[in-house]
């Protein structure tokens, strides 16, 4: 009499030749290149040019220059920080003009307005 060993827990022959089926399936659409790509390789290749395209309009808008990347740069980076103080002025001078107005008001409407009660 012989006894047969469970394969990974498989008891029956149909069940271990149902095993061996699963494991002899062509590898198809989970080949290494698909995995990796993330997509079939034509597929990935036109998303990747959408994309660059995409992205290059929008570099190209803020002054970005593919020849001379590390110029364009500097120059980003400085203009932000240009920006940022110039953007610091342009707050303050808002902020004086609307309270040369707004703190009087809020003023004398808490100095002459009603006693409010609890």
């Amino acid at each position: 009499m012989c006894l047969a060993v469970p394969y990974n827990g498989v008891e029956s022959p149909e069940e271990f030749a149902m095993v061996q089926d699963v494991r002899d399936l062509p590898a198809g659409r989970s080949d290494g290149l698909h995995r990796f790509l993330g997509g079939s390789p034509l597929a990935v290749a036109f998303r990747l040019v959408l994309l660059s395209i995409l992205v290059g309009v929008v570099l190209a808008a803020i002054g970005f220059d593919p020849w001379n990347i590390i110029t364009s740069i500097r120059l980003l980076f400085q203009r932000l920080w240009d920006l940022g103080f110039d953007a610091v002025n342009w707050l303050w001078r808002y902020f004086l003009l609307g309270a040369v107005i707004v703190i009087p008001i809020w003023l004398l409407s808490r100095v002459f307005g009603a006693p409010r009660g609890r």
